[in-house]
């Protein structure tokens, strides 16, 4: 039985208008999805909402280069972390998954809390170094983010490019 499950955090239209290399990030996405549904592997799709980011508006709205597929799961979600108040973590368990793969945006904020969040609920996490994204902040780059995140979630996860991950 396959254990790992992929999630794709927040790749909308307006969380990735500003973001750095999109392109890139989201090819390696489309990779990771196509060998996860070869693979059987569910892929699992996190949308956010709030005051700015409203549900059912177009920048809401998945970016146009990736599809989910009608039978795959979708979290939507009002915080940072992908657990908080969803049924992700039910979700997880019913599928028996032990590892989490995860790709997506904000590299600084969902990305980072729900990959923390895996962490302490006890699943593997490995995140796709090469396959996130954000925006400069105010006092760093987006390069610098993700470089940072890439460099501290290896001190508590697995941090592997979209070409070492094998489902």
């Amino acid at each position: 039985m396959n254990t790992n499950a992929l999630l794709v955090i927040d790749v909308q239209k307006d969380v990735l208008a500003n973001a750095t290399n999109v392109p890139e990030v989201v090819s390696k996405i489309n990779l990771l999805i196509s060998s996860a549904r070869t693979s059987n592997v569910p892929v699992i799709w996190v949308q956010h909402s709030d005051e700015y980011l409203v549900e059912g508006s177009t920048g809401w709205e998945i970016v146009n280069e990736l599809k989910p597929l009608q039978n795959e799961i979708r979290i939507y979600k009002t915080h940072s972390s992908s657990f908080v108040e969803t049924d992700l973590q039910a979700q997880l368990d019913s599928l028996g998954t032990k590892t989490l793969i995860i790709t997506g945006a904000q590299t600084n904020y969902c990305v980072n809390a729900t990959s923390n969040a895996g962490v302490e609920l006890g699943y593997q996490v490995t995140l796709v170094s090469d396959a996130h994204t954000t925006e400069d902040s105010d006092t760093e780059t987006a390069t610098e983010l993700i470089e940072e995140k890439n460099l501290s979630f290896a001190q508590i996860g697995q941090v592997l490019k979209t070409s070492e991950i094998s489902f």
